[in-house]
């Protein structure tokens, strides 16, 4: 067996590494202050140490397929059957949709599109946009539904 050992996946916590040159066995790792030592080990430990890591390396297999089958809950199905991911066409759609409304937005009369900006997008209720201009709060919901029909007639 001449070479390095092969390159194995391994848990982080596993300090040590095999390697081969010859008829020698070697194992190394990192000491106490960090200083990496490097033993000659014999063939039967050799054979110890290779059969743990082999035993380590399934065992954390199994561990991460649980780890991704418990995730598949019955919810997470059933989202996966039903809700399909939103394909490319329908995202540019969609972003050419919303671009066309900030537009039309943007053409209402500054009183309107400030009211219709923070009820929508703002989430302020009438009483609030009301307080913070203030104004009456039927002033503020009139402005907004005359948005609302200047809108309408705008991307008709």
């Amino acid at each position: 067996m001449d070479g390095k050992h092969p390159s194995r996946k391994k848990d982080k916590y596993n300090p040590y590494t095999l390697t081969t040159l010859g008829e020698h066995y070697c194992v190394s790792f990192k000491d106490g202050v960090g200083i990496l030592r490097e033993v000659e080990i014999n063939d039967v430990l050799y054979k110890t140490f290779d059969k743990f890591e082999l035993e380590d390396i399934s065992y954390l297999n199994q561990l991460s397929r649980h780890i991704e089958h418990s995730e598949l809950t019955d919810i997470s199905l059933n989202n996966r059957a039903f809700y399909r991911a939103e394909s490319l066409e329908d995202i540019v759609i969609k972003k050419q949709e919303h671009e066309l409304l900030h537009r039309a937005i943007k053409r209402l009369p500054e009183t309107q599109c400030r009211r219709l900006t923070l009820y929508f997008f703002g989430g302020l209720t009438y009483e609030q946009i009301a307080k913070l201009e203030n104004c009456k709060r039927q002033a503020v919901q009139c402005s907004i539904q005359t948005a609302l029909k200047k809108l309408k007639k705008i991307l008709k």
